[in-house]
């Protein structure tokens, strides 16, 4: 392990060096997106991409003897080809009007737009349904929601911080047991488009190494904290490893103190249903562990079904 945090010193020095040129060259636009998710009328289309294609470089951990292998291979990017890609920070919701499937016709938009970079808004070319919980404090309610998840057998994502994770190792442990998808958060919950390369990925990172030497659980799926992205990040994330996971619903149950009733959020989770979703829930939601049974049985007589998110 010695060894492994020499590599990623070395690394991020390297990586300060890219991201320094590519904020000289390139400034990054502010984002101040505000608290929560915009609501479907703030959404707004984006401009054209700026750049070219960008190769993933994958990161197989077969053992604990290919971590350092991986991690070399990530120490040889050259970040020389995404200096000069869009540095705009964009704030994403859950997407305005939607088409007869109804889908979301701004995740079909963002899907087209930013999926060669690995970012996934939705799943257009499939019929499942993908349940993702953000993980960032716990109030009690992430072990009902792994009760229901367990006594329906639907799997689910579950997007952890590093406060969560050393926190609750527990429930991570559960997660793992149960057959859910452990997926990267960040470790500080920053935005990320107002960072330099060097401490975007050292973000990512730190919470990655965490949980592979913790856990023995490599992830590979990433979500932007607030939905804040830009092409550049974007790239970034592709360039070690990851996938960037937004979301094809939402609505706002990360509020302790203002809690949607039961029968509301019933209402507004199940009328949005439409083959591959991407669902977003936050597990300090109340109404979320409430409600989330009923949601899935609904779901299910509509026809669909849910399926581990797995890219």
């Amino acid at each position: 392990m010695k060894a492994l945090r020499i590599t990623i010193t070395l690394m991020l020095i390297l990586a300060l060096l890219a991201g320094c040129a590519a904020r000289a060259g390139n400034p990054i636009v502010e984002v101040t997106p505000p608290p929560g998710y915009p609501e479907a009328e703030d959404f707004q289309p984006i401009p054209p991409i700026i750049g070219g294609d960008v190769s993933p470089v994958p990161m197989p951990y077969e053992d604990e003897g290919d971590h350092e292998q991986a991690v070399a291979a990530v120490i040889s990017i050259d970040f020389a080809d995404i200096a000069d890609l869009d540095t705009q920070g964009r704030g994403w919701g859950h997407g305005g009007p939607v088409d007869e499937h109804n889908r979301s016709t701004g995740a079909l938009l963002f899907q087209q737009r930013y999926g060669h970079l690995d970012a996934h808004f939705i799943r257009p070319d499939s019929d499942k349904i993908y349940f993702t919980f953000d993980q960032g404090y716990e109030y009690g309610f992430t072990p009902v929601i792994l009760d229901t998840l367990r006594d329906k057998g639907v799997p689910g994502a579950f997007f952890l911080t590093m406060h969560f994770a050393q926190s609750h190792p527990d429930l991570v442990q559960r997660m793992i047991d149960e057959g859910h998808v452990l997926a990267n958060h960040s470790t500080a919950h920053r935005n990320f488009p107002t960072m330099p390369l060097s401490e975007a990925m050292d973000d990512v990172l730190k919470l990655h190494e965490y949980i592979l030497e913790n856990f023995g659980y490599e992830m590979t799926l990433f979500r932007f904290p607030e939905g804040a992205f830009s092409e550049q990040t974007l790239a970034l994330l592709q360039k070690i490893g990851y996938q960037s996971i937004f979301w094809s619903f939402a609505y706002r149950d990360w509020e302790i103190d203002n809690q949607p009733l039961t029968i509301d959020a019933i209402n507004r989770i199940t009328g949005a249903v439409h083959p591959g979703a991407i669902y977003l829930f936050h597990s300090v939601s109340r109404t979320n562990s409430e409600v989330l049974g009923e949601v899935i049985d609904i779901i299910r007589a509509q026809g669909f079904e849910f399926a581990r998110l797995e890219l």
